[in-house]
């Protein structure tokens, strides 16, 4: 290690002192120990800090993001335009450098990551992209797509179940390029990780399959950079162990203390004259800035050469250029817009196998759709017919056997999206939502276009019982900001719920039964709105409204009929997505529900929460708030009161 470099380290561990200092709030530790490795990755690291979205860079996912200081660092001193400034407002509101790493925030940080594991599992799937995307577009002497996917984890990250599934599936698909720096410093908020990480991790990730490196000295990088050189070498994902301490060179080196809160002004005084630092607080010296600038320009001609080629490329393969441009455009396709084939049926279909028949013909007209189930394909309809399965030996295919990890299939999926050029999609039963939600909670925070399929969503799942039938989750996916929660009822409506989910690019959860459903007069692309008028009285006047979401829209219906025989005028309202519903107008919201019609009965069979915003006080819900029974799915929703006699009769009830 050159003095220069030395500099280089202590320079990223006084700033991330003095920054968790100044805030009163933050998490030293781990950013102060494991400096070294982070410089070391980052120094031969391809990047270019003048053009962060080179699309042929290197991706680098901090899944310790409590350690959010030590990128902070890294970005500022590797020149991406985070300023001194920026460092000293860490954590403040509306800073640039927010408690923990945020996408699309802060230039330079490439996955938002905190909730630990998951930034693991994200990198898994920037790696599955990388290996798909180089499959199709890579020629001989033309490596238009080639890069490493860097994860930095702690201890807390190797306890997390998501990292145990995503490490299991990388290792399934022989993800080489995939490289995971586990900073062990055997410390976590409680004390030593003996008390609650008695494993061998070294021997765990061997049985996984991976290829795995340890090494003694975290202070040692000439030792991380072979390290890192010799996983390059590798078929196999890597993880090298890495033992640091931390808190490194501090007075509260070692302690659980030094994880989570300030070091202290005494103890941060003690570090600079262990470090032999003389500089005042957020000072660094010009050698330092300019050891760091004078790697600048060889990371700039990296991308060079890279256009030089890439330009090269474009001229031999004008064909593949084209589709690579295809591929990284977020436009829809006009024969898609105009596909009528999405909204046609002339029989009962379940959504799940309308859904199924949409993804396909999806395919047809975006060929960067890359997703599968968790071991569901058969059941959610979701593989895409006449394309192969994405594996070590074939990295082309199009369709994923994820296995029974929903969390790290919809974390993957999120890695996926974040790498650019491909439109990722998952799927399992509604009712195991619980298990990605934490994902699905990333995605949305990231405003990433995740396309979650979620079978099987409510009682009408039948024999299965309770345990399979989602009663609570459809609330739990609304109550989640940016995020859209679609539950059409036939096949028109599942062809408008896509092409809406594509056009308003967030994620978006399908929401399909797995009964036949019929399909529905008047049922229209007006559901791209997220609700509408589906039938109205025949003079346009309602005496009342009924409104409905997938299977239950046929017993509003119904129930309008049953009315009409009472003299009673029904408009019946479908309301397969509330988010885009209440995204619409006030003129819309007021033509399709008159404030001035206060009778109003809202049916699904879920949970009635959030129904009553529509309804009012003066109106009526039809939910189920318990959970549901085994037994033939008719059964049960006759037992349970969804029924177009129990919608008419509340109804009734309204105009008493």
């Amino acid at each position: 290690m050159t003095t220069a470099d030395q500099r280089a380290i202590t320079a990223i561990r006084i700033l991330v002192a003095e920054a968790v200092q100044k805030a009163n709030s933050g998490h030293p530790g781990l950013a102060i120990g494991s400096a070294p490795m982070a410089y070391a990755l980052w120094k031969q690291m391809k990047h270019n800090p003048k053009n962060p979205n080179w699309q042929a860079r290197d991706r680098f996912v901090l899944s310790a993001g409590h350690a959010s200081m030590l990128e902070y660092s890294l970005l500022h001193l590797f020149g991406y335009g985070l300023t001194i400034e920026d460092i000293k407002q860490f954590r403040q509101w509306g800073s640039k450098t927010p408690g923990h790493p945020e996408f699309g925030h802060t230039v330079g940080v490439e996955a938002t990551t905190g909730p630990l594991g998951q930034g693991m599992a994200m990198a898994v799937g920037m790696a599955m992209a990388e290996s798909h995307l180089a499959a199709i577009f890579n020629r001989e002497g033309y490596p238009v797509v080639d890069n490493y996917t860097y994860v930095l984890m702690g201890d807390g990250c190797m306890m997390e179940g998501v990292q145990s599934e995503a490490a299991s599936l990388a290792a399934t698909m022989k993800l080489g390029k995939l490289i995971a720096l586990y900073d062990s410093n055997r410390i976590t908020i409680e004390g030593s990780t003996e008390i609650s990480l008695a494993e061998d991790v070294k021997k765990r990730y061997e049985a996984y399959g991976w290829d795995v490196q340890e090494l003694a000295d975290g202070e040692d990088i000439d030792a991380v950079d072979a390290a890192i050189q010799r996983a390059k070498t590798t078929d196999m994902p890597s993880l090298i162990i890495v033992h640091t301490n931390i808190a490194h060179g501090t007075p509260k080196q070692g302690m659980a203390s030094a994880h989570g809160e300030p070091l202290g002004v005494e103890t941060i005084e003690k570090m600079k004259e262990a470090y032999a630092w003389k500089e005042e607080a957020f000072v660094v010296p010009q050698d330092v800035y300019g050891h760091f600038a004078a790697l600048l320009p060889g990371y700039q001609k990296a991308e060079d050469d890279y256009n030089a080629m890439f330009e090269r490329y474009r001229a031999a393969y004008p064909e593949l250029y084209r589709l690579w441009e295809e591929y990284h455009s977020e436009a829809l396709p006009e024969a898609l817009l105009s596909d009528e084939s999405f909204f046609a049926a002339d029989k009962p279909v379940a959504t799940r196998a309308a859904s199924g028949a949409a993804l396909n013909r999806l395919n047809q007209h975006l060929p960067n759709l890359f997703g599968g189930s968790a071991d569901l394909a058969p059941s959610n309809k979701t593989e895409l017919k006449g394309e192969a399965f994405f594996s070590p030996e074939n990295r082309q295919g199009k369709n994923i056997h994820f296995g029974i990890r929903e969390f790290a299939m919809a974390a993957a999926c999120n890695g996926m999206a974040l790498y650019g050029g491909l439109r990722p999609f998952c799927a399992t039963f509604l009712v195991f939502a619980d298990y990605l939600k934490p994902a699905l909670r990333l995605s949305a925070i990231m405003r990433l276009p995740v396309l979650y399929v979620l079978t099987h969503d409510s009682i009408g799942v039948g024999e299965d019982g309770p345990t399979h039938q989602p009663i609570e989750q459809i609330a739990s996916l609304r109550a989640t900001p940016n995020t859209l929660v679609f539950r059409p009822a036939d096949v028109c409506e599942t062809g408008a719920s896509y092409i809406a989910a594509l056009r308003h690019r967030l994620p978006a959860v399908m929401a399909m039964t797995r009964q036949n459903l019929p399909q529905l007069p008047g049922s229209s692309r007006e559901a791209e709105k997220g609700g509408y008028i589906l039938r109205d009285a025949e003079n346009g006047k309602p005496d009342v409204i009924l409104i409905a979401s997938g299977s239950e829209v046929q017993y509003a219906v119904e129930a309008a009929d049953l009315l009409k025989e009472k003299g009673l005028a029904a408009r019946v309202v479908s309301m397969p997505c509330m988010d885009l519903f209440d995204m619409q107008d006030e003129a819309y919201r007021e033509k399709v529900l008159p404030k001035a019609v206060r009778a109003r009965v809202a049916i699904e069979a879920e949970c009635d929460m959030g129904w009553h915003k529509y309804t009012g006080l003066d109106g009526k819900v039809i939910g189920i708030n318990r959970f549901g029974a085994s037994g033939p799915y008719a059964t049960l929703f006759r037992e349970f009161g969804f029924t177009a006699e129990a919608v008419a009769e509340a109804a009734l009830s309204l105009r008493a």
